[in-house]
Order: C-alpha cells, then structure tokens, then sequence
C-alpha cells in the first residue's frame, strides 16, 4: 500500500505510554503524519499511573520513616516517629496526578492526532475503532504495555487478593500480608507494607528472591529483610489458599513439608503479562507466544509495517528499554534503508529496596554460562568510608571484566544509591572501557561512587602484563 494519500497516516501508535509516546515524538519531528491511540481510562501508561512513579513516591516515604526511627544512630532523638497514612497516599496521587498531566498535554499538543478508543486490527493497515470508524496506516507500532498476570492457584480467586494496582489505591494498611513472589515488584512492596508496620512474610518458589540477580545480591536483601523482622520462605510450592473468619491463608509445600501462612490480606506479586487481548493481531499477520508479541532486533513484527515495543513484546519489561525500543521503530519507520537494531550490551535494572539492588550488562552467572574468559572482583560498603557515616553499611559492589583484555562486561551495585551509583559503569562500558581506565578515573573523598576504584584496581593489577600499562 501506497502512502500517497491512499491512507490516513504514515505512522499509527497503539498504546500512548512511555513507548508509545517516544515513537510518535520521534516519527511527528520527522515529518511523519502520526497519530496515537489510546483505549485506557486514563493517559500516561503503566509507569507514569500505577508502576515507577508511585511505587518509588511510596518507597521514598518509608524509606524517610525507616531513617527517622533510626536517628538515634546520629545521637538525633526525634522520638518514635509517626505516619498518617492518608496523607502518605495523597502525596503520591498528586504527584503521579501532575505527571500524568502533562503527559496528556503532551499528547494533545497538536504535534500528532490523539485518538481515544479502543482499536483491533482488521488487516496489515486498517484499525477498527469501537465507534465504528476505520483509520489506515502505512506503518504501525504496538506498545498497549501489560496486564497483571493471571494468579498461580485457581483457589486464590475466591480467597481474594491484591495486586500492585490494588495497593496503591489502598486507603488503609492490612495489619498483615502475605506477598507472593520475590521479584522486584515483590520486594519492594514487601519492605514498604513492614517499615510502615505490617507483618510480612514472603513465599517464594525459587531457591532466593531476586533470582535473576548473582545470589550474592540477594542474600544481602534476605538479610536486611529478616533483621527488619519479614518472614523469608524460599525453595517453596504452592499448594492452596482459601478464607477463614476474616484471615487469609496460603498453603505451600516448604523442605518436603507442609506449611500454612496466615495473614489479613495477600499480595500476588507474581508478575505480569502482555496487554494484547482484543487487538485481532492475526487479522494482520502479527504472530505471538503466549500472548508476548514476537519481534526481531529491529522492533519489527512478523508483519514488517507493524512493530511493537515495552512489556507488550518484551524482552525486558523497563521504561528505558521501553522507550528506546520504541525510538528505534520510529527511526526505522522514518529511514527503512538504514534500519537501527536494538543494543542490550547496556542493560541494566534497578530494584528500589534498601539498600538498592542494580546492574548493568552481564552477570557474573550469565558470565559463566556464556563461557566467557571473565573475572570479577568485590567491595564491601561495610568497609567504605562514605557509607560508614551514613550507616548504610549493607551490600557491596562488583565489577565483571574480561580476564584478557579488561573490558568492563558488566557491574551489581547492592547498596545506598545503588540505582544512581549503577550509572558510573553504564558510562564506562558505553566507552567500551577497561577495569585499568576506570581505576585512572579520580573520585571525591569521601563519597559513595569513589567505591567503584576498588574493584577496578583489583581487576587492573590481575591483567596480564602485556595490558597493564595500557589506557
């Protein structure tokens, strides 16, 4: 199909989330006739409405709370210290309110048509709108984002239960809660329900929570975890769940025994899935797994005019990965002769406990498993200056670099900032840089980030000699 007037658009979004909205930026400043369509009730996208935003507005309060109790560690008295919950949840919706705002601004700011309705596929170029309408377009990108996964055990829908979307529209606290999972939207919703109060205890089916992290990161978040008095399963199976007088319990096999948890209300914590129900993706040749968009490293699908980007395809479910997969679609869309692939040497992923779980590139697991000729080297923060003062002393840093040549392969942060200290390696592995260089690299006494030296002097003095003089 020809894009000379035979069709509506050059360029239609589905889904005006974060992706959504950096393709169609990224298309209208090219000159493309764009439009973006949007069916959910409110405008912004997970992130901006029910994930990053106020999840991290809650996590920071309990975080000021945590620091307040403790202040005697400072010889600060400030007392047993206080929340009122409403006022809590009211900072965090007029925030996410505000961000949401101009979001909506920007998406009726005239650079493109904004469309609210809902829209499935009836070929490779036309969308059918719920009102009836048809809109065409020479190229599409899907980015409807995800849906809460459905829960592990059928029992648990009677017995009822809260999902991440449920507990920020909470207007009081349970006095316990059961959190099922050990990702990271478990665990961060875990430490909030407990340092504002609630019982917690964690079932996780794996051997530790956060499994895609090396175990040296998670065992410190289990040990922070356990001395702020949450109650750890792991190695575990789910067996059953039902309602009793007002409680809930869950049943799981734990060590080749029997267990029961009980607590007021349960957390499903166990992940979401692709939002692609009722898109009609195989009227227009759009082939999925599992509900999970399939796509090549160009964003496209297996329809070439149509591409998708975020959670709705994958692989990596993270608003910055998000929104450059959906600038490399538009980019694509805008210069098909000189197609841009997407690049994850660079991923990272942060996990806002206390103290913060991230990493960037390579595991030291993914490490090993790739066969990779690489070595690593640690520090504690128990032993680091800045981090003594602040009594955060939980955690360490790592640094993963080919044994050969010394090329940084990837780095963990467990600790305070850890989602902002991560940012130090993601700058020297864009540079391609070796262990040596960034161990040339002069930091500030005392901070936080001068802790990265350490590892990397380690690393530079085991290179071989032929690289040890190398910049």
């Amino acid at each position: 199909m020809s894009a000379e007037n035979s069709v509506d658009f050059d360029f239609v979004v589905i889904g005006g989330g974060s992706a959504g909205y950096a393709a169609a930026r990224t298309a209208s400043a090219a000159g493309l006739r764009v439009a973006v369509i949007e069916s959910g009730p409110q405008v912004g996208g997970l992130c901006i409405l029910r994930g990053c935003m106020p999840t991290k507005a809650l996590l920071h309060a309990a975080d000021v709370l945590h620091l307040v109790n403790k202040s005697r560690t400072w010889g600060i008295h400030a007392g047993k210290a206080t929340f009122n919950f409403t006022e809590v949840m009211a900072r965090k919706d007029t925030m996410i309110n505000n961000f949401a705002e101009y979001r909506r601004e920007q998406l009726n700011d005239g650079r493109f048509k904004f469309i609210k309705a809902n829209a499935r596929f009836t070929d490779d170029h036309t969308l059918t709108l719920d009102n009836g309408e048809q809109v065409t377009s020479e190229n599409f990108l899907i980015s409807t984002g995800s849906v809460i996964a459905s829960p592990p055990l059928a029992a648990l829908e009677t017995t009822g239960y809260l999902t991440s979307d449920d507990a920020l529209k909470l207007t009081a606290l349970p006095e316990s809660i059961i959190v099922l999972g050990g990702g990271a939207v478990a665990v961060e919703f875990a430490q909030f329900f407990a340092r504002f109060g609630v019982k917690v205890t964690i079932i996780q089916r794996s051997q530790h929570i956060l499994k895609d992290f090396d175990t040296d990161a998670a065992e410190v978040i289990e040990k922070v975890f356990q001395e702020e008095g949450i109650t750890l399963y792991t190695e575990t199976k789910l067996t059953g769940a039902w309602s009793e007088n007002g409680r809930k319990y869950v049943a799981f096999e734990h060590h080749g025994q029997t267990a029961v948890a009980e607590a007021a209300e349960i957390f499903h914590g166990l992940g979401r899935r692709p939002n692609t129900d009722g898109l009609q993706l195989e009227s227009a040749g759009v082939v999925t797994e599992r509900g999970r968009i399939l796509t090549n490293k160009y964003q496209q699908t297996t329809t070439p005019n149509i591409y998708a980007a975020g959670d709705c395809c994958g692989p990596h479910e993270i608003v910055h990965i998000a929104i450059q997969q959906g600038e490399i679609a538009a980019q694509n869309t805008i210069s098909p002769d000189q197609k841009r692939a997407i690049d994850y040497h660079l991923l990272t992923s942060v996990v806002f406990t206390d103290p913060q779980v991230a990493t960037v590139g390579m595991t030291e697991r993914q490490a090993i498993a790739a066969q990779i000729p690489a070595m690593s080297a640690s520090y504690r923060f128990d032993d680091h200056g800045k981090s003594l003062i602040m009594d955060a002393v939980n955690g360490f840093v790592k640094l993963i670099a080919d044994q050969n040549t010394g090329q940084i392969l990837g780095a963990a942060c467990v600790g305070p900032m850890g989602g902002e200290l991560i940012h130090e390696i993601i700058v020297a592995m864009a540079n391609r840089m070796n262990v040596r260089q960034l161990a040339a690299v002069p930091h500030y006494h005392p901070t936080l980030a001068e802790i990265w030296t350490y590892p990397a002097e380690e690393l530079a003095d085991n290179l071989p000699d032929s690289d040890k003089g190398s910049l």
